[in-house]
């Protein structure tokens, strides 16, 4: 999705949030529970029962869950930033690196999962990364750079699976061009989907997805699907929810675009599954030919974008996710 959100001039230094220090006093998994185990031993006899009923009822520890799931994700973005170029793409996407290079204004993809507009300050402060670029060269005459990502960020990952889709305790969701695994990543953490299913034609992402689905024990839950979409009509026929994040403008030509998409609209059929795009239907639709007649395929849920409370919400990225119902 695009994010010209990003293009805007770079914060000053000292109004931007300071990620927290990595390792410190971080414990690992046995000697923290050693430490637990250790606290509760040590707690006089007379407390020890008002203790240990507060542990076995308190809702305390729920945030504390909710934040190691965001740092989970954050680390594996980490992990994925080491295996990928700058740009997070390879070169075996020859079509999205000629369309990009190819749109009238300069444009640089900026994955929104591996990188937040906090870390693209940081990058541009140390020369690897420019908001803008010279429209005449040798002059201080500068546009902004548009920015494009193929990833859902953190704040729209969140925002999918906390307010956007229903519980999917016993569903199947398939994400079409899952690419990094962002979206199988954030619905095994937030949510209680039986099945994730990512579907991506590059190899090359197919095997960063794996490595991660691996190390981070997700294999009960997610797997990677190396494949055409249009191979995968039984798959689709099954699924309560599909998510599709500007999956195919870069990747297809129209007519391959066309072919895609009709290949969904035909198989994407379950009543009341869900569809979540990004952009919207129309404008995916709106430029290529096809026979799909949205008012008898789909009807659009409104959202409430004002939901999301927590800060330094872009609004204008959320305002590009959209759901539909299945009729």
């Amino acid at each position: 999705m695009r994010r010209e959100g990003l293009a805007a001039a770079p914060r000053a230094a000292e109004g931007r949030r300071k990620a927290p220090p990595r390792g410190g006093g971080a414990m690992e998994l046995e000697a923290a529970r050693r430490a637990v185990l250790a606290a509760v031993r040590g707690t006089c006899a007379a407390d020890l029962p008002r203790l240990l009923h507060w542990m076995r009822n308190t809702n305390d520890f729920d945030e504390l869950v909710v934040s190691n799931n965001d740092v989970v994700l954050k680390n594996i973005a980490e992990d994925l930033r080491n295996h990928l170029p700058i740009e997070a793409m390879f070169n075996s996407e020859h079509q999205a690196v000629q369309k990009i290079h190819q749109h009238p204004l300069p444009m640089i993809h900026v994955d929104a999962f591996l990188y937040d507009d906090d870390f693209v300050d940081s990058l541009c402060e140390e020369g690897k990364m420019s908001r803008s670029y010279c429209t005449e060269c040798g002059s201080y005459k500068t546009a902004s750079l548009e920015f494009i990502s193929h990833s859902f960020s953190l704040m729209e990952l969140k925002f999918l699976y906390h307010h956007v889709l229903p519980d999917l305790t016993g569903k199947v969701v398939v994400d079409v061009g899952s690419r990094l695994g962002a979206v199988l990543f954030a619905g095994y953490l937030y949510s209680s989907a039986s099945q994730l299913y990512g579907v991506e034609m590059n190899a090359d992402f197919c095997q960063l997805q794996e490595m991660m689905v691996t190390k981070y024990q997700f294999i009960d839950r997610i797997k990677v699907v190396h494949a055409d979409i249009c191979t995968e009509a039984s798959l689709l026929q099954k699924a309560d929810v599909v998510v599709m994040n500007n999956v195919f403008e870069y990747f297809l030509d129209r007519q391959e675009q066309a072919r895609a998409w009709e290949f969904i609209a035909c198989n994407v059929r379950k009543r009341g599954s869900l569809l979540v795009t990004v952009p919207s239907l129309k404008e995916s639709l709106s430029k290529l030919q096809t026979d799909i007649e949205l008012n008898q395929w789909v009807e659009e849920m409104q959202l409430d974008y004002d939901v999301y409370m927590e800060k330094d919400v872009d609004r204008e990225a959320l305002e590009q996710i959209h759901l539909y119902k299945i009729l």
